[in-house]
């Protein structure tokens, strides 16, 4: 039997439960986007990645992904088994001295610079390099975000035909170009032709749509 005290709670009850449902059912298309990052690089070893045989150029030790040339100074590109269209990558790089490194992303592959460009002769870090430096993708304040000889955090963000660099979590580029479309590994340079150490931590991808 239900109680007239009870009665007015029940009449409220009702309709909060409907409105309940019905908000649990509406879409989400701002959460369609929100994937969780997983690691790219687990801080042991080089699961996921393309490793070259021999392999003098990529070591990992206390969660640090060290990249340096061999011995006649050969480079090497370290890929993801996995390719990736529109994602966010964020990881850190630590570098001194001159040095050639990089993200690769997309096909026909697309670089984010990391140190001295070899041709231009003068320090690119967050430029995008297509065989040249387009202006529009040049990171102009690089050098105000850069913490020479320490760690720097990057965010690369592709999506369509738009790519956005972030250094030290402040954008730092955004530059359009249609041609880079297809889904491409992730990559890590070393550049040839000079001695050089670079290294990287915390590397982690979030896949979006």
């Amino acid at each position: 039997m239900i109680t007239s005290s009870f009665r007015p709670f029940r009449r409220c009850l009702l309709p909060c439960l409907a409105a309940f449902v019905a908000v649990m059912l509406l879409p989400n298309p701002a959460g369609a986007e929100e994937v969780v990052a997983l690691p790219l690089f687990n801080g042991k070893d080089l699961t996921g990645w393309k490793v070259p045989t021999p392999n003098p150029f990529w070591k990992v030790a206390d969660g640090v992904l060290t990249g340096t040339n061999d011995a006649a100074k050969k480079g090497n590109m370290l890929l993801t088994e996995q390719l990736y269209g529109d994602f966010e990558l964020e990881a850190e790089a630590r570098w001194e001295g001159e040095i050639d490194s990089g993200f690769m992303i997309r096909k026909p592959e697309l670089q984010v610079q990391i140190g001295v460009s070899r041709s231009l002769k003068q320090d690119m870090t967050g430029c995008f390099y297509l065989g040249k430096y387009p202006e529009a993708g040049q990171a102009k304040e690089r050098a105000k975000l850069l913490k020479p000889g320490d760690w720097n955090h990057f965010k690369i963000r592709a999506k369509g035909d738009t790519f956005t660099v972030w250094i030290n979590g402040t954008e730092a580029v955004n530059y359009q170009d249609a041609k880079f479309a297809a889904p491409g590994p992730i990559g890590l340079q070393i550049h040839g032709g000079l001695a050089m150490t670079v290294q990287f931590r915390h590397l982690k991808v979030r896949e979006t749509k």
